[in-house]
């Protein structure tokens, strides 16, 4: 039987007399690779943050890795990993340096530290970079480093938002492989994109429109139940607004809300 990680049930999120998220109700499972999608203002960096525990829900359940949302914020945060299109390392210190002051900031020993060092600088073959400033870095090694950064502590839980934003395909390919490795050792990737090409790699997807969920299912699931070839085709039929005429060109930006 699959563990739910991840549980929100009648979410409600207001900012004065707005609506940001209208009632989510939602589970996401361990080890799952969860694609949030939804276009610019549809509510999906709101939810990002309350399930992350940067902000509170308005009213509802919303249960993150086994700990109350509005309640143990804290908690959560040493439970989950984060990384976001906005590039999140400090880009006038060094790899290794960087790589320390996260350690740090999780709370990890020096000699843990030290031990994980070492295996990432390998794994991601970055012994010739680990001297070098983030800013001397390409986009595509820079972001596989933010997101191996993500996991330095073992989290249960990585939010990723919209990661591959501005990187080559190839990249993204190769990103995608360790989301890939990352969910097959149990750890729940929850992810956010505009290539909907990518919402097809999803174990299953969810669509955002006005705030609220309005598909939820496995790729292949929807596309069957929209009589669609491509998850971009969903996308448009839910999310698309009604008086748009033709489709809009998703853009690899973030959204305000």
């Amino acid at each position: 039987m699959k563990k739910i990680i991840i549980e929100v049930k009648n979410l409600v999120k207001k900012f004065g007399h707005f609506i940001a998220n209208d009632n989510l109700s939602f589970e996401v499972y361990e080890g799952e690779i969860f694609g949030f999608l939804g276009a610019n203002g549809a509510g999906k960096t709101t939810t990002i943050r309350i399930l992350s525990g940067l902000s509170s829900p308005t009213s509802g359940k919303v249960m993150v890795a086994g700990f109350d949302a509005g309640k143990q914020a804290e908690q959560i945060k040493k439970n989950i990993g984060y990384m976001c299109q906005k590039f999140s390392l400090y880009e006038d210190l060094t790899v290794r340096e960087n790589i320390i002051l996260y350690g740090g900031i999780y709370g990890l020993g020096r000699s843990v530290i030290a031990e994980r060092l070492g295996m990432l600088l390998d794994k991601l073959r970055f012994r010739e970079y680990e001297n070098k400033l983030i800013s001397d870095l390409p986009l595509g090694l820079r972001q596989k480093l933010s997101f191996s950064v993500a996991l330095l502590h073992e989290p249960r839980i990585v939010f990723l938002d919209e990661p591959t934003g501005g990187v080559d395909p190839i990249t993204r390919r190769q990103f995608w492989e360790m989301i890939y490795e990352t969910a097959a050792r149990g750890i729940t990737i929850f992810v956010t994109t505009h290539y909907m090409d990518e919402a097809e790699y999803c174990d299953r997807i969810s669509i955002m429109s006005d705030g609220r969920i309005v598909a939820l299912d496995t790729p292949e699931n929807l596309k069957k139940q929209y009589n669609a070839d491509t998850v971009e085709d969903v996308f448009i039929k839910i999310a698309r607004p009604k008086n748009t005429p033709h489709p809009p060109t998703p853009s690899p930006g973030g959204e305000g809300v």
